[in-house]
């Protein structure tokens, strides 16, 4: 009786979590212009749309290169700050550490408000340069926890092997640490780039309406009514956001990336 109660908690929980995103998956699949649910009619046209219409192909491209370069620009931060965090320890390393998550511990809207005064006083305020560096400082954080679990997971006795057959400290990094967290290395970037996708707040705050992704068209586009189009484009970043973390899942160690104490075999 106990096992049945549990699979009915836990059907109930997935009911209620999935009920958004199946309300959402039926009115992008409308054939009139309305959001409706059920659907009248089922089509693909409205997801053909979102690559045929400029406006939105032109918020699509933005968003593609604003969160590929981004999420490049956080591993780039990430990398030899970790690195240093982790050889050299210590209290200054531990600020260091604190510094680089700094920006995702805070409120969103509050580091989207100290970009949007730099970028003002500097000038580059409404480019897309300016987005793509606020994105990289805001999610830096996540590259740098997931390759900091990977550099902890390196057996020391690996290095002093290297070490003991003459290898430098470039050549063990190459050809020992970083085939080691190259991993975690990249589920840092997925991470980064899915969250640079869906990111509103500090990309209107930095370039308004000047450099349009995907989230503040969809905001715009609420202004003149409310199409299938939208429901789309939801779909899209939450199918998109379940390849990553389930190729992350697949051939990562998921375990290791959520805080498990030890990495899997």
């Amino acid at each position: 009786m106990t096992r049945v109660l549990k699979s009915i908690f836990v059907a109930l929980v997935f009911s209620f979590l999935a009920a958004p995103i199946i309300v959402v998956l039926g009115v992008s699949l409308n054939q009139p212009k309305r959001l409706l649910f059920p659907p009248e009619g089922l089509s693909l046209r409205w997801y053909g749309a979102l690559f045929r219409e400029s406006d939105w192909l032109g918020a699509l491209q933005n968003s593609l290169i604003i969160a590929t370069c981004a999420a490049l620009l956080a591993v780039s931060l990430a990398l030899p700050l970790a690195l240093h965090v982790w050889k050299r320890k210590g209290w200054m390393a531990r600020a260091l550490y604190s510094l680089g998550v700094a920006p995702f511990i805070l409120p969103p809207v509050i580091s989207a408000l100290g970009f949007m005064i730099f970028w003002i006083s500097t000038g580059f305020y409404g480019r897309i340069e300016a987005t793509i560096i606020s994105h990289a400082i805001f999610l830096v954080t996540l590259p740098l926890v997931t390759i900091s679990l990977g550099l902890q997971s390196v057996n020391e006795e690996l290095l002093e092997a290297a070490r003991s057959m003459g290898a430098d400290a470039r050549t063990t990094f190459r050809t020992v640490t970083f085939p080691l967290v190259r991993p975690y290395l990249v589920s840092g970037f997925a991470f980064a780039f899915v969250l640079s996708l869906n990111e509103y707040i500090i990309s209107y705050m930095v370039s308004g309406f000047t450099v349009e992704t995907l989230p503040i068209k969809i905001f715009n586009s609420l202004r003149y009514g409310y199409t299938p189009i939208m429901a789309a484009v939801a779909v899209s970043f939450v199918a998109l956001a379940a390849i990553v973390f389930g190729l992350i899942a697949r051939f990562g160690d998921l375990p290791r990336l959520l805080g498990a104490e030890r990495a899997s075999r």
